[in-house]
């Protein structure tokens, strides 16, 4: 850790416990002198490089400033809290105006909602009101994804919920940094990326035209909503429906648009998130909006019809929750303010009332004898060579393949002239592992 950084986290740690040791003060002797907290201090630490960078372009007023400094303490300080209270509480004591509570393994004070209220409000109602509105799910902390008030048993006090700091907010301030996530039981979306480019994707013209627009919206959104105003009139987000047979390009294709726009895309496969406990899907798809809502990645939801299939009417319990989910995932879809798309073998799997909600929906269909052709010319490695009997057309024209099936054959042909210290691909290869391909999905070559 370098001087300035060193600095940076003691700066604002030591302006926190001013200000806490000052209100304790203040309450302790009766009022004994106003609470104050030192405005050129404050400034200081908010015009710091790593909390300048984390809060370029969030505007939050100096009390929510220092509510996410209270918020980050324990996670730099861990000591700061309790060493403050029992310096104004040696012999220990019930302190329930301070607010805090104990982790699982935590062993200082995690600080709450009440302890924001009594930091910045004291005693003072309509002050702790005021803070209180700070907190609140629709004030700037929460939306802005910096922290939330943590959820309480029905009937406890809101506000006793704990602070909780987004953890890339601590990974930032502590690496200058934000890791992508991976792929976990908590976080079911996995990252998505290659080295290939749009000219080794072939698609059909059609399919292609269809794309272009959807990148057109990629590239001027911005531009549409904020400078042409017309954030007044359509929502923010857009919501495609990728269809077609497996292997056609589908994955790739999503994959792609991130390559070409610098955005991180990750796919959700649907039929996984999905849990038989009620509230657990939901849950799941939470993790991944919330992670993603301040991102601009790109969510790609495989196997759609997982979740947004055709509804029937409620017949039992596991009909009304499973409708519910359908409520949930699209009010999250339609609230996300970038780039989702969908992906299904089948479009009529697909709920039509949802469809309606959609921005464009791109057929991927099997690829012609043309297309086929292209695909085995690209899909072997320059250090391969051919027979002269080897006819990509005539390949092309009798077996009825996809983009992923070619890809398959290809490295299984690979392999095996790697294995033989071979360089050239006969036409007795070719069917040998055609048949092969064909024999594994139960079909004669």
């Amino acid at each position: 850790m370098t001087e300035r950084r060193i600095y940076f986290l003691e700066a604002s740690l030591a302006f926190l416990r001013e200000v806490l040791d000052t209100r304790l003060r203040t309450y302790f002797r009766e009022a004994a002198e106003p609470f104050w907290y030192e405005k050129a201090s404050l400034r200081a630490v908010r015009e710091s490089k790593r909390f300048a960078q984390l809060l370029q372009g969030k505007s939050l007023s100096d009390e929510e400033f220092i509510l996410l400094l209270l918020a980050l303490a324990p996670h730099f300080e861990p000591q700061l809290l309790s060493g403050l209270i029992e310096k104004y509480l040696p012999d220990g004591g019930e302190f329930p105006l301070f607010g805090g509570t104990k982790g699982t393994y935590y062993r200082g004070i995690l600080p709450t909602g009440e302890t924001a209220q009594f930091l910045l409000g004291g005693t003072d109602q309509e002050r702790r009101n005021q803070i209180a509105g700070y907190l609140a799910s629709d004030g700037a902390l929460s939306t802005l994804g910096l922290l939330h008030l943590d959820a309480v048993p029905e009937g406890e006090p809101r506000l006793s919920g704990r602070l909780v700091v987004n953890e890339e907010v601590v990974e930032w301030l502590r690496l200058g940094r934000i890791s992508r996530p991976r792929f976990s039981p908590e976080f079911g979306a996995e990252y998505l990326a290659t080295d290939q480019t749009w000219d080794d994707l072939v698609l059909n013209p059609h399919t292609q035209a269809q794309l272009q627009e959807l990148q057109l919206w990629l590239r001027y959104n911005d531009t549409l909503l904020y400078e042409w105003g017309m954030y007044r009139k359509i929502k923010p987000g857009y919501r495609a429906l990728f269809h077609g047979p497996p292997g056609t390009g589908k994955t790739m294709t999503a994959t792609l648009l991130g390559q070409h726009t610098g955005q991180d895309v990750f796919r959700i496969d649907l039929s996984k998130v999905v849990s038989k406990y009620i509230g657990e899907t939901e849950k799941n798809l939470s993790r991944i909006f919330d992670k993603a809502q301040h991102k601009n990645w790109i969510l790609f939801f495989d196997e759609a019809d997982a979740v947004l299939g055709k509804r029937t009417g409620v017949k039992d319990a596991h009909d009304k929750y499973a409708n519910q989910e359908v409520a949930y995932l699209l009010q999250r879809i339609e609230t996300y303010p970038g780039l989702v798309i969908l992906a299904t073998n089948l479009r009529s799997n697909i709920d039509e009332a949802f469809t309606r909600r959609l921005h464009s929906i791109i057929y991927f269909p099997k690829p012609t004898a043309e297309e086929r052709e292209q695909l085995w010319r690209k899909a072997f490695p320059a250090q391969v060579g051919f027979r002269s009997t080897v006819d990509f057309e005539q390949l092309a024209q009798q077996y009825d393949l996809t983009g992923a099936h070619i890809i398959n054959i290809v490295q299984r042909i690979c392999l095996a002239l790697l294995a033989q210290h071979e360089k050239i691909v006969s036409p007795e290869l070719l069917l040998e592992h055609i048949q092969k391909e064909y024999q594994k999905e139960g079909r004669l070559a």
